[in-house]
């Protein structure tokens, strides 16, 4: 246990400071300033090491808080890199973009704020890089078997991870120009600078990991093709269908989804050229949605020089504590101001969308009305309508599930009912070689999950092709999250 006491002698709950709105909205680097070794040491000995460690629970890697926070706390990072990548192949990526889960499971939260774990989490990882303790583990031998790993976010990544290092030569296919997935192009550099998929991508490759980018699986080689080259396939391309908004004037210039937009800024961001690059600069922006995408929309519109920002929710504003129906150790849906949201802009809530305002063909405004519920339903509300002036219209609402044309025409692979590609608990599927993982087989979910759901497949397909073995699996394909939401 860290300190026996540190919860009882520091109970106020620290984190890492976020740059000046002033200064940080002039560039694209990281909102948060560098972790202070004493503050994460004195929030690592807040930690209680309880008995029965609900953060267990609330992560689906089961990563060891309570040990490595001990760890911590003794200022040994050697050992504490080593038990957080027992469990997370990449703590820098989770300890940056989750959500954590496991805070609101911390039997400290029970009364009093949690232990800082996500932070405690990143300080370990960027510690350990600054002082060598990462480094490459190839296999001892080869098994002479292949896989290949179709997508590269941190499913098809963990994934692949684990099954070089058990010995098969892996190949990840991703069709854009460069390795990362959503976390390259969809996550905005202030959230996570690219430094750190790449140093890690370094490690993998080190470890044997073959990478082929710029290609399309179903385009310039078929899915049969590849499960004929290969012992055995991964599905992992996540879920990056959008849901649409289907009203009038929804086919104007101006009326964009999401993540084409994030996507150019971070092609942008990193240098690449450009044609018709999407933007907000001098313009009246309204984002649809308010979850993660629409604030990373923000913050990024913010940083083009938008005139002005507006984000509309439809349902309810949430509660900034917990409600009763959400009790611990569960993960509530709480009202929460994120760095973007702190920098620039409005934020409506129940609020519907009745139609896109338009003139000469691009869209001007739109108009809402109020959210009432009727019979279960959110429908707009009659004589609150209005128009808000808009020169760009962001749709933020979710992805419906992954792109299924290929798999399921090609290798007839089955669709559930959310439009994800069918498979059992361990992650097969009817197709003989063939598994899914991550938001393709899950829907869209959170970073952890899909972490844990490639660390879980790499083990399925190690006891396919060697008949047993030794990969950890922390998760089935029916495993839900401790929540009352997804």
């Amino acid at each position: 246990m860290a300190d026996p006491r540190g919860f009882l002698k520091v109970p106020d709950r620290e984190v890492a400071k976020r740059r000046p709105v002033e200064v940080r909205i002039m560039d694209w680097k990281e909102v948060y300033e560098r972790r202070q070794s004493g503050v994460v040491k004195a929030q690592a000995g807040r930690c209680m090491d309880c008995g029965v460690p609900f953060c267990h629970q609330g992560c689906p890697l089961g990563n060891l808080i309570p040990e490595w926070n001990d760890a911590v706390w003794r200022a040994d990072g050697a050992s504490a890199i080593e038990r957080l990548h027992s469990t997370n192949n990449f703590p820098e990526f989770t300890g940056r973009l989750c959500p954590a889960p496991c805070e609101s499971s911390c039997v400290l939260a029970i009364n009093q704020p949690a232990v800082t774990i996500k932070e405690i989490e990143v300080s370990i990882i960027d510690d350990a890089f600054d002082n060598g303790f990462v480094s490459a583990h190839p296999p001892e031998r080869l098994t002479g078997k292949t896989v290949a790993v179709v997508g590269s976010g941190p499913a098809g990544l963990a994934a692949a991870q684990q099954l070089a290092r058990a010995g098969h030569t892996v190949a990840v296919f991703e069709r854009d120009d460069r390795i990362g997935g959503l976390l390259r192009y969809g996550i905005p550099d202030f959230k996570m600078e690219k430094r750190h998929i790449d140093r890690r991508l370094a490690q993998l490759e080190a470890e044997g990991v073959r990478f082929r980018t710029g290609v399309e699986i179903g385009k310039q080689i078929r899915w049969e093709d590849l499960l004929r080259r290969y012992d055995a396939v991964l599905v992992a391309t996540g879920a990056s269908v959008p849901r649409d908004l289907t009203v009038s004037g929804r086919e104007l210039g101006g009326v964009h989804f999401a993540m084409p937009y994030l996507a150019q800024a971070n092609r942008a961001v990193a240098g690449l050229s450009l044609s018709d690059q999407i933007s907000a600069a001098g313009k009246h922006v309204v984002i649809l949605g308010g979850g993660d995408t629409g604030a990373d929309c923000l913050g990024t519109a913010t940083r083009q020089g938008a005139k002005s920002v507006t984000t509309i929710a439809i349902g309810v504003k949430p509660p900034e504590t917990r409600s009763s129906k959400q009790p611990w150790p569960t993960f509530p849906n709480l009202y929460e101001v994120s760095s973007a949201h702190e920098e620039f802009g409005d934020r409506k809530f129940m609020s519907s969308t009745i139609e896109f305002v338009g003139e000469s063909g691009s869209v001007k405004g739109i108009r809402v009305a109020d959210t009432q519920i009727v019979d279960g339903k959110r429908v707009p509300t009659p004589g609150t309508e209005r128009t808000i002036e808009a020169d760009l219209v962001l749709l933020a609402l979710g992805f419906v599930g992954p792109e299924t044309a290929g798999p399921a025409e090609e290798l007839n692979l089955g669709l559930e009912s959310n439009s994800t590609f069918a498979r059992a608990d361990d992650f097969s599927t009817d197709v003989p070689g063939l598994f899914v993982a991550g938001d393709a087989g899950r829907g869209q979910s959170l970073i952890v999950w899909a972490i844990a759901e490639g660390r879980a497949v790499a083990a399925t397909i190690d006891r396919f092709l060697e008949g047993t073995t030794d990969l950890p699996s922390p998760v089935r394909a029916s495993d839900q999250p401790l929540s009352v939401y997804s």
